[in-house]
């Protein structure tokens, strides 16, 4: 446990105290949110306004999510590796797991204060979100989101070595797929086969489940909530977080 706490303690504060990761993973999502919000949002009708803010919102959130994940968890790690931090805890009669479970529970405790931030920033520019008891599922979907870009940014921190090279890796494939699977273009006018990538890419599925269950299906695009798109959602973030755990354990912990 001690272990777990003291790997805890480092990444949060390494987090927290990093100028660049609280930019890229906190600020640019909230420029980007009003940017948004006051460009491309520009010729809505006035009464539905606040909900398209609400959309643009959820989808800065889970971008946010992306990028704590996919950049922020792995320049963690490559960082650990270049200043030789992780060649002596492989000397040490330690277990990857408890290395690991500190991590993402800072990961999950940073990528909280991001979805706090960037939802209070959206509520200040006018967006508003239809709160019940069912919405409340869309916190599940948050964590399979943070499950999903934890496990690229295992696999990117496992496979790039040095820090400018993985945030390069992780901040790149963060923005494409945005583009590419609708957190970033509304989704009725995706192509079609984008708009299959969209369904399927679980960070994306579970932003329009946030959007369905927080605004209903008209600024989802679609009804996501169907069987087989929850079990695909859940099983993806499951499967990407499993090969993280895994090349993560073999490759940044392997004894030399």
């Amino acid at each position: 446990m001690s272990q777990i706490t003291a790997t805890f303690n480092k990444t949060i504060k390494g987090f927290l105290r990093n100028r660049a990761v609280l930019f890229w993973t906190i600020a640019w999502p909230i420029i980007l949110l009003v940017i948004f919000s006051f460009t491309v949002l520009n010729n809505v009708p006035a009464d539905i306004m606040p909900l398209a803010k609400g959309g643009v919102t959820i989808s800065m959130v889970f971008f946010a999510l992306t990028l704590a994940g996919m950049s922020n968890l792995a320049s963690d790690i490559a960082r650990d590796r270049e200043s030789g931090l992780l060649a002596k805890l492989k000397s040490m009669p330690i277990s990857p797991a408890r290395d690991f479970l500190g991590r993402i529970l800072a990961l999950i405790i940073f990528a909280l204060i991001a979805v706090t931030l960037v939802t209070a920033s959206g509520l200040a520019i006018g967006a508003r979100f239809n709160i019940s008891i069912e919405s409340l599922q869309a916190v599940g979907f948050l964590l399979l989101a943070i499950c999903a870009s934890a496990g690229v940014g295992l696999i990117i921190g496992s496979l790039v070595k040095t820090s400018q090279g993985v945030v390069f890796t992780g901040v790149g494939i963060s923005v494409v797929a945005a583009f590419l699977s609708g957190l970033f273009i509304s989704y009725d006018i995706l192509p079609d086969v984008l708009k299959t990538f969209g369904r399927i890419y679980p960070i994306s599925s579970a932003g329009a489940s946030t959007s369905y269950l927080l605004l209903g299906e008209a600024v989802a695009g679609y009804n996501p909530l169907t069987a087989g798109q929850l079990i695909t959602t859940v099983a993806l973030s499951l499967a990407f977080l499993g090969v993280g755990i895994f090349l993560y354990s073999r490759m940044s912990w392997k004894k030399d």
